[in-house]
């Protein structure tokens, strides 16, 4: 016995997997995506491109990364170190080859509203305006970046949760109109925060349901304390951003270099408002002192966690909805596949590790991801050459920022946000493609608008969800297989009259609570259909028309047939090859359906069942184990019923 216990230790053993190097490289490929395209990268023909694009992606990520940490309700640093951090992170872990992340508009709005409810503007004169000595910035800005850090831990904490959990699957919820309905409702959402640096107001911060309204409310009531000169400025800048980025689209085939209106805009507007001292002279409101180099990490502030849990969950979504068509629309692009789950995984690493280094909640951003589609990125290299500028600006250049006044800076935004704007065109394709796509499409944006974008994004998947489930409930059941296209593949095994005898139903979808009732209420009405069919009209047709379901007949009777055959039965087959998953409901039905046809004298054969179906059939239901009633196909069925026929004819001839 002690031998035979070791012979079966050793034969376990033997069939336990070892972990060996070639296993543990594939784990790290797939985890580690930089592997899989930096090992084969070709420095020749990927290089110059990608440093010309990283350099056009640097402009954008500080123009941006100001904008958006002054959108988070923090100092304008931030963001540039938000425009570092997620990138270089996303850049190991994340499969979107063409994807920039970094600062973000619509996380950035989000992560305010907790700013703004658990640091206060209100706040900040009984803050002590001690300066830290890190960064050299007022405890009151070192805790609204504690709030906004804090949002994006948890905001990747969950987003990590959920590629434990392997949610990355049930993205299939984010579709196309809901995904497209909230990214413009959040980008017109963050037009409207920029309404008061276009105008040179100062606006009081307004959230909540319906706090879009209630901002342009504000706004037309305190109508002439706009500044003339602001909104003059204003519109110049944005005039000239639309038409330079027009001009560089149209004639980006023919120019080399793409011109870098926004450096250029940034340069001139600063230099300007230095030298007319536009900030006492007219108000303008200016970016103001930026700090020199990277702090040292610290943990986001732990004590508000239980407090952003909302805003969080609204990051972790709305970020990863948005990043994620962006990454499969680059695969798609450029012939390359994303995994959802390594995509939940890169980005809730970036969110988490770049908390700890005073970072903004992150996700990819469209109009960054289209200036590498234009300026003919090949890698994430593109981005990692972006950070080195970043970091100069940090380093070196931060300071001279100071004078960018903040309407150019509002002009910058606005019309970044450009490719969200014009999703507005897709309600045409969606009124001519499916008039419920464009119900969802309106109904989402009008929720984002009155209330948030993760609002927004979670009424569009309920509503998604619920038209499913209608649909699918409703949705036809089965269909009579073409009797033309089976007699042609059976016609050498089977007479005509067996085929005049059979119907061959075939299940269309798979068999679950939601459409089982219907499925037994269509099969039921198909039978009384065909029934009242072959009624006999007059004298000629006298036949007993005792075959349950008949296929296309040609209307005559032959000899036999004419005769009463009241212990005839009649076949019905089910073609379950369209039943792909079931429940429990569906296995019960299809037993009653069993039940119900034998109590009315029908032999009923089921097709193309899985080997699981059948295991389930015989369990739930106590069929007849003397009769055939699962077949390989429906020849075999057909063949059966031929058989089962000539049999009883036979037994008929010899009792005579």
């Amino acid at each position: 016995m002690t031998g035979t216990k070791r012979k079966k230790k050793s034969e376990l053993w033997n069939r336990m997997k070892i972990p060996h190097c070639e296993d543990f490289k594939q784990w790290s490929r797939r985890r580690l995506p930089i592997l899989e395209w930096a090992l084969h990268y070709n420095l020749k023909e990927n290089l110059l491109p990608d440093t010309v694009s990283g350099i056009m992606l640097a402009i954008q990520q500080v123009t941006q990364g100001l904008a958006f940490a002054i959108l988070s309700s923090v100092h304008p640093v931030f963001g540039l170190y938000g425009s570092l951090f997620p990138v270089i992170i996303y850049a190991i872990f994340g499969m979107g080859r063409h994807v920039a992340t970094g600062t973000f508009a619509l996380t950035s709005l989000i992560s305010a509203n907790a700013v703004e409810r658990l640091v206060p503007l209100s706040s900040q004169n009984l803050t002590t305006q001690t300066n830290t000595s890190m960064l050299g910035l007022s405890d009151f800005e070192m805790q609204r970046i504690g709030v906004a850090a804090a949002v994006s831990f948890l905001g990747g904490v969950i987003q990590v949760a959920m590629y434990v959990l392997q949610l990355g699957s049930a993205t299939f919820l984010f579709t196309e109109p809901v995904i497209s309905a909230m990214t413009t409702g959040a980008a017109t959402h963050v037009v409207t925060s920029q309404v008061k640096y276009f105008l040179g107001m100062k606006i009081p911060y307004i959230s909540g349901p319906l706090g879009f309204f209630y901002i342009y409310i504000y706004v037309f009531e305190n109508i002439k304390s706009v500044r003339l000169e602001a909104l003059l400025l204003s519109l110049l800048s944005t005039a000239v951003l639309v038409l330079v980025k027009e001009l560089n689209e149209r004639f980006k085939r023919k120019i080399k270099v793409v011109l870098p209106v926004d450096l250029v805009l940034i340069i001139a507007a600063s230099f300007a408002c230095y030298y007319t001292n536009m900030e006492n002279t007219y108000g303008f409101g200016v970016v103001g002192h930026i700090p020199k180099g990277i702090p040292s990490p610290r943990a986001p502030s732990m004590s508000v966690l239980s407090a952003v849990v909302t805003e969080a969950f609204g990051v972790a979504l709305v970020g990863y909805a948005a990043s994620l068509a962006l990454a499969q629309g680059s695969a798609k692009k450029f012939k390359y596949s994303v995994d959802d789950n390594q995509e939940l995984l890169a980005h809730g690493l970036s969110n988490v590790i770049s908390s700890f280094f005073f970072c903004i909640p992150s996700a990819a951003a469209m109009g960054r991801t289209a200036g590498l589609y234009s300026t003919g990125a090949k890698t994430q290299v593109a981005c990692l050459i972006s950070c080195i500028f970043v970091l100069i600006v940090i380093y070196a250049l931060g300071p001279l920022l100071y004078w960018l006044p903040m309407c150019v800076l509002a002009s910058i935004i606005v019309v970044g946000l450009k490719g969200m704007l014009i999703q507005f065109r897709d309600l045409k394709k969606y009124w001519n493609v499916d008039k419920i796509d464009w119900g969802i499409w309106v109904s989402t944006y009008v929720f984002t608008i009155c209330f948030a974008a993760n609002v927004g994004l979670l009424f569009g998947v309920v509503c998604t969800i619920a038209i499913v489930i209608g649909r699918f409930s409703r949705a036809k059941t089965l269909s009579i297989k073409n009797m033309k296209e089976m007699e042609f593949k059976v016609k050498t095994e089977m007479d005509g009259e067996t085929l005049q005898q059979a119907k061959i139903i075939s299940i269309n979808k798979p068999l679950v609570f939601l459409n089982a009732k219907k499925f037994y209420a269509d099969l039921m009405n198909a039978m009384q259909k065909e029934n009242a069919s072959n009624q006999p009209l007059d004298d000629m047709s006298k036949c007993e028309q005792n075959t349950l379901l008949s296929s296309q007949s040609n209307g005559n009777c032959n000899e036999e047939a004419s005769q009463p055959c009241p212990n005839e039965k009649c076949p019905l087959i089910l073609d379950c090859s369209g039943v792909t998953f079931f429940d429990s409901s569906g296995v019960s039905v299809l037993v009653e359906v069993y039940m119900d046809c034998k109590s009315k004298n029908v032999d009923v054969s089921l097709s193309h069942c899985t080997a699981s179906l059948i295991k389930a059939m015989k369990y739930c239901g106590n069929l007849d184990s003397e009769t055939p009633l699962f077949f390989k196909s429906v020849p075999a069925a057909l063949n059966n019923i031929h058989s089962n026929k000539n049999s009883s004819k036979l037994s008929d001839q010899s009792e005579v």
